[in-house]
């Protein structure tokens, strides 16, 4: 955290407990959370914490390249600390959205550039199915 709060300070932003909570919540979990589930967590430790100071802390962190904004089909954007580039799966019962890592996908993005002359700046990419939890039930 230490880092970030100097990160802060260099790019001119203040430095907020609430601020360092959002991003310590994101850089410690897998789950990909929505501003709302953010939000939850945070609400017993800051009672009096806004959810618009929840959205304004992810806008920074997004400007800052600290955390990634993800559209999973949803009526919300998830978000991930973990902003190398990687492919993501959700589960369209639960909604739960996990991290793909399998070199043949990263291959993809190679074959894509040169199959159209394009040059990469970004890419996400999505899957979507039933968790094995829920394939279990469904």
């Amino acid at each position: 955290m230490i880092d970030l709060i100097k990160f802060l300070k260099e790019k001119g932003y203040k430095v907020t407990p609430q601020r360092i909570a959002v991003y310590d919540i994101l850089k410690n979990t897998k789950e990909h959370p929505s501003v709302d589930m953010l939000y939850s967590k945070l609400q017993p430790v800051y009672p009096t914490m806004s959810l618009a100071t929840v959205y304004k802390s992810l806008e920074v962190f997004k400007d800052l390249g600290l955390v990634q904004e993800l559209n999973v089909g949803e009526d919300k954007f998830r978000y991930d600390a973990n902003v190398n580039q990687h492919p993501h799966i959700t589960c369209i019962a639960c909604g739960k959205v996990e991290d793909v890592y399998d070199e043949m996908l990263f291959d993809l993005a190679d074959q894509v550039q040169k199959k159209t002359g394009y040059q990469l700046t970004n890419q996400q990419l999505y899957f979507f199915g039933y968790c094995p939890s829920c394939k279990r039930n469904h």
